[in-house]
């Protein structure tokens, strides 16, 4: 792969710029694989939620976990709405929520996608660069006070 500068000039380029960009893109390129199965990245977060669920979901609890998700705000419940329409989860009169066998179907087609996407995105780059990539990323969230969900 050719990069943009040479190293010199690549470490005086602004980080928020190329954090935004790698976001922007990756972000899109796993939007879109999981759209070929009928679901939106917020509702691939809620089966995978369900899936890693060791009992019952309250539908309260699940959004409050989910909310944070790169600022998915309000459209995680027309996301959820739209998952119960299309009978992939149901909420009991107790909300609770589950995933129904046609969830599970296509929670399992979402991850064979999902495995083909984290393939491509971390194609030709080694375990010690995304450790040190992820690391520095924490560094420069906790240097500026950044509070987030996994940090």
């Amino acid at each position: 792969m050719q990069f943009s500068h040479p190293d010199s000039e690549l470490v005086e380029q602004p980080i928020g710029y190329w954090s935004w960009a790698a976001h922007t893109s990756v972000v899109a390129h796993i939007r879109q694989a999981l759209a070929t199965v009928g679901l939106t990245q917020p509702q691939w977060w809620v089966l995978n939620q369900l899936d890693d669920a060791a009992g019952a979901h309250s539908l309260e609890g699940l959004i409050r976990t989910l909310r944070g998700y790169l600022d998915v705000g309000d459209q995680l419940n027309v996301d959820i709405d739209d998952l119960v329409a299309r009978g992939v989860i149901v909420v009991d009169d107790m909300d609770q929520v589950a995933m129904t066998p046609e969830g599970q179907r296509i929670l399992a087609a979402a991850k064979e996608v999902q495995i083909t996407a984290h393939t491509r995105i971390h194609g030709g780059v080694t375990d010690d660069d995304l450790l040190t990539t992820m690391k520095v990323l924490q560094r420069m969230i906790h240097n500026t006070d950044g509070k987030f969900w996994h940090h």
